[in-house]
């Protein structure tokens, strides 16, 4: 069973203060990191993978026990980060693309092709491998980002915004996708779409300015709404209303 903890882990941006004493400890399942831009979704997610530093004795991430500031290059083998959507290389080939990214986290070439046919594989992106990744539709762009962050079979996958910008359809095969990765891992999704979380998420971080609201499981979360029907979707309005 892998264990990330975050013990009062603090970021400010100069006078900002982006994250505020932010302490949880994370298991094996899928977790849904759910408010509105700016709450602090993304601060939080760079600390988790050593993007970002805490501020000067600002708290501490361990990995299975150990500071990941000590852990340093066997931290990152265990990691698998999916940025917010960005602008793929339009003229290279999913594979290629793969091929690049396994270069840069240290997979050995003896086991990169079979690593990135796997991911491929996982992704439901193998007929499409030696194809320019510029004719591919949003989706499909998301799930080579999805597929290069599970390169090397990570115990720790952290996904920022994994389906802004996708319509309903392809939204849905995201988050089918991933609760198929789920098994033995830790997973982290950064979202302000509640639908996106609500039915794979083992537990769900409400957060706003910098600070967890809130968090559990749907069931016990949507004990919490004070008006209208017990759901998620209602409880998300109240704390943070049209954001």
């Amino acid at each position: 069973m892998n264990k990330l903890e975050l013990t009062q882990l603090n970021k400010h941006y100069g006078k900002k203060h982006a994250l505020k004493d932010f302490s949880f400890t994370f298991t094996n399942g899928v977790y849904g990191l759910l408010g509105p831009n700016g709450a602090g979704k993304s601060t939080l997610m760079h600390l988790i993978t050593d993007n970002l530093k805490p501020d000067k004795d600002g708290g501490v991430v361990k990995w299975n026990g150990k500071p990941i500031t000590e852990l340093g290059k066997l931290y990152r083998s265990h990691l698998g980060f999916m940025p917010q959507q960005q602008e793929l290389y339009s003229n290279m080939t999913a594979g290629v693309f793969l091929g690049y990214i396994a270069a840069l986290k240290g997979i050995p070439r003896k086991t990169a092709q079979h690593e990135i046919a796997v991911a491929l594989d996982k992704m439901e992106l193998s007929d499409v491998a030696d194809k320019k990744m510029g004719g591919f539709s949003g989706g499909m762009k998301q799930r080579v980002l999805i597929a290069s962050a599970i390169l090397g079979d990570p115990d720790l996958i952290i996904m920022d915004e994994p389906t802004a910008g996708l319509d309903p359809k392809q939204r849905v095969i995201i988050r089918h996708l991933t609760k198929q990765l789920a098994e033995n891992k830790i997973i982290i999704i950064s979202t302000h779409i509640v639908s996106d979380i609500e039915t794979i998420a083992k537990e769900i971080l409400m957060i706003q300015s910098g600070k967890l609201l809130i968090h559990g499981t749907v069931p016990e979360l949507v004990c919490h709404v004070k008006q209208g029907e017990p759901t998620l979707e209602n409880l998300y309005m109240q704390y943070y209303g049209g954001q």
